[in-house]
């Protein structure tokens, strides 16, 4: 009885060691991403980063590449690596206006219906109004805001900053392409955003 349960013991870490490499290779490719004044990091887990470019503004948005590898909300980290100044228009401070541009590639195994992006200054901690931070609250009739993919789309304030793209599919392998502009009157040295794809319900 020992020596089977010594062999399974055995065969248990054999199969954990082989396991190790792809998942330590997995995480070694989670990095930082420089793009105009700001670092963005998938260190949260669940998607990689796979390029970043762009300084931020209207006519050259930050864009973003990444992989989810997962239905499940996933949470997109973003440091200011240089100075602040509000309303700064050149790209190459921390203005409080960023225009950003998001294409995700679907490797969850799963379709998207739905899409929905959340604002969080402190992280797991909903954005409220007077953090300042937003998917451009004070414009009624967004003009910045689209998706290819996604037919409408709606957002929500208070207590939460959420931006939520429906109508559409988005196939496993394929990759959804979204746009927005995020804006941060009281400009903070870090904050996130949830990404959230969501899967039939049936």
């Amino acid at each position: 009885m020992r020596l089977v349960a010594a062999r399974h013991a055995r065969m248990a870490m054999l199969l954990g060691l082989c396991l190790l490499p792809a998942v330590s290779a997995r995480a070694e490719e989670r990095k930082e991403w420089a793009a105009g004044p700001y670092a963005f990091s998938d260190e949260q887990g669940g998607f990689l980063i796979r390029a970043a470019s762009g300084s931020g503004t209207r006519d050259d948005p930050i864009v973003i590449h990444e992989e989810l590898e997962s239905a499940s909300p996933v949470t997109l980290t973003i440091r200011a690596i240089r100075p602040i100044r509000p309303f700064d228009a050149s790209g190459e401070y921390v203005s409080g206006i960023m225009y950003m541009r998001v294409y995700a590639l679907n490797n969850s195994g799963l379709p998207w219906v739905e899409f929905e992006f959340e604002l969080q200054e402190i992280l797991g901690q909903p954005s409220t109004f007077g953090d300042g931070l937003s998917f451009d609250q004070r414009s009624k009739i967004p003009e910045n805001i689209a998706s290819p993919d996604f037919a409408t789309f709606s957002r929500e304030f208070e207590p939460y900053d959420r931006l939520l793209f429906r109508d559409g599919k988005v196939d496993p392998l394929e990759t959804a392409q979204f746009e927005f502009l995020v804006t941060d009157y009281t400009p903070r040295w870090v904050f996130y955003i949830v990404q959230d794809p969501r899967i039939p319900s049936t």
